[in-house]
């Protein structure tokens, strides 16, 4: 028996499927880079922010550690410093840039074409305020926020703690992220042009 080939079944009177295909609006998928901020002050960069970087990297192409930071309590010395030891950290690594920032995350996030902002949670009580900060950015710019909970063993440490214990004179190498315990890192400024799909 002789079948219709399928250019006559979708022919005259037909779908046809061939024209469909080549319309400008037909809806396509298209691989959109997944670009996310992992966001902080980063007063020192500590082992549970690196804990939290390795675990976001594979779920994004590109991750930008985001530095806050405040013109009116930080000298530019201080913040290329911050940065320049968070970029020692991740040398050799095109996934990660790092860049500080003194305005709201939403708008550091649309300039980057951030649609993800990655903040790692600790306690109930960290729970309770980045949700608030999630609802309050997502109504501002639909920017989404993705919640990393803290190791188990890293669920106590935080940036206030070591900048205590180094006030007193206590050794806090076993917490900071190596080598930004560092003071002789030399400030470089961050590539903003390394990219590289994961």
């Amino acid at each position: 028996p002789s079948f219709p080939s399928f250019d006559e079944k979708c022919g005259k009177g037909n779908v046809n499927l061939h024209a469909i295909a080549e319309n400008r609006n037909f809806v396509t998928m298209e691989t959109t880079k997944r670009i996310a901020l992992f966001t902080g002050t980063f007063d020192p960069f500590t082992i549970g922010h690196q804990s939290i970087v390795a675990r976001a990297l594979p779920l994004f192409d590109q991750l930008i550690i985001a530095v806050a930071v405040s013109k009116l309590k930080h000298t530019q010395a201080e913040i290329s410093a911050r940065v320049a030891a968070i970029e020692a950290v991740y040398a050799g690594n095109p996934a990660i840039t790092v860049k500080a920032y003194d305005d709201l995350t939403v708008e550091m996030a649309a300039r980057e074409g951030a649609h993800f902002i990655v903040r790692g949670v600790r306690s109930v009580h960290d729970f309770e305020y980045e949700r608030e900060q999630a609802d309050i950015n997502r109504q501002l710019s639909g920017v989404e926020t993705v919640l990393l909970f803290a190791e188990p063993q890293l669920s106590s440490l935080s940036s206030t703690m070591v900048r205590e214990l180094q006030f007193f004179g206590k050794d806090v190498s076993a917490w900071v992220a190596k080598p930004t315990h560092d003071k002789d890192i030399q400030a470089t400024p961050a590539d903003n042009h390394n990219k590289k799909q994961v």
